[in-house]
This record gives structure tokens, sequence and C-alpha cells, in this order.
């Protein structure tokens, strides 16, 4: 399904809404990313400002788009509107029909499937929609929970890059995973909660 230029498309699930960042967000994604995890395992910045929400909804997010080089959602709760996380697929420069994905979750709202289902969500318009060969996930070696999303959701783990991801100037060793077109009903009997 084409979507038009400028417009990220809004992908719903059971209990989740994901959409583009909105002026409403600012205040609750300056919140969340006042969580030392979100700092630890992701690259935004520390110490986390308004105005780094204020450019995450207004620039970042929209130019992705623009671009057709991002894809950031903001998840958010069916029927409260509160904010769950963030989902974002970014296209490889030097192969656009490959892509990496990441996400964050809102510190209350860990635990209950949501990114888990979010990220299905994405990975499904991603390799069908937008027509990608691959989906990589890449995390900082010992972030657990961020491994265990990508686990339920079918990634298959494919090793560890030494002193390869760079958070801040320093390079972490990571995990790296990846997902295709025919793994998106590859699921366990555990995973099909």
């Amino acid at each position: 399904m084409e979507q038009p230029r400028n417009e990220l498309v809004t992908l719903t699930t059971d209990r989740l809404v994901l959409r583009a960042p909105q002026e409403s967000d600012i205040d609750a994604i300056f919140a969340a990313c006042q969580d030392a995890e979100i700092q630890r395992w992701t690259v935004v910045p520390v110490p986390y400002r308004r105005k780094d929400a204020e450019f995450f909804v207004h620039t970042l997010a929209p130019e992705g788009v623009a671009k057709d080089s991002e894809f950031i959602w903001c998840v958010v709760e069916r029927g409260t509107g509160r904010l769950v996380g963030a989902q974002a697929v970014t296209r490889k420069a030097d192969d656009p029909a490959a892509a990496s994905v990441g996400w964050w979750t809102v510190q209350e709202q860990r635990g209950r499937g949501y990114t888990v289902e979010a990220a299905r969500a994405v990975a499904r318009w991603a390799l069908t929609d937008l027509g990608l060969r691959r989906l990589q996930w890449l995390a900082y070696v010992g972030n657990d929970g961020s491994r265990a999303v990508a686990e339920r959701v079918g990634y298959r783990y494919e090793g560890t890059l030494r002193s390869y991801a760079d958070q801040r100037g320093v390079f972490q060793d990571a995990w790296v995973a990846s997902l295709l077109p025919a793994d998106l009903d590859r699921r366990t009997g555990a995973d099909q909660d």
C-alpha cells in the first residue's frame, strides 16, 4: 500500500495505536526519556531536555518520513491514548531494501507485552507494505529486555559485533538479529499469546 509522501501510516493492534509523533506527545516523551534505562540502552541525548523531545516530534520524525529513510511511531494505548513507547524503522543508506529497527518503552508500561505487539505490527508493515527484504535488530550487549522482545517477534540471532555500535562517542559490543519476510509467521507456541 503506497502512502502519501510526508505521511506516516498509522498501525493498529488489539491494544495499541502506532502513529506519527504529535505536539501533544512532547511532555510524555520528555518524561519517558528521563528514565535511566532508556538512556542506558539507546542513543537519546543525556541529559534529555524538553528541546530534545520537541526536536524528535517536530524535526526528526517528519524529516525521516519525507526522505523515505526513517519511520518513527509513538505507540499509545487504544482508548486512553497514554504513551507506551516508540518504534522506528531506519533504512540502510547503502541498501534501501534493508532497515534497522529500534524501540523503547515507558518504564511504567514494561512487562505488558506492548513492545512485542507493536514490534510485530512494525515488522509486518516494513516487510510487506514497505517491501523490505531484511530487518535488522541491533542492541548493546546486556540489553536483555530488548533481546527478549526481538526473540518473541521472531528475529533470528546472528551474533555479537565487537566494538560496533556508537553510543555518544563510545563504541559498544552489540547483538545482531534479523527478520525476513519468510519469518513473519514463524513463532513458537509460547509466542502466540
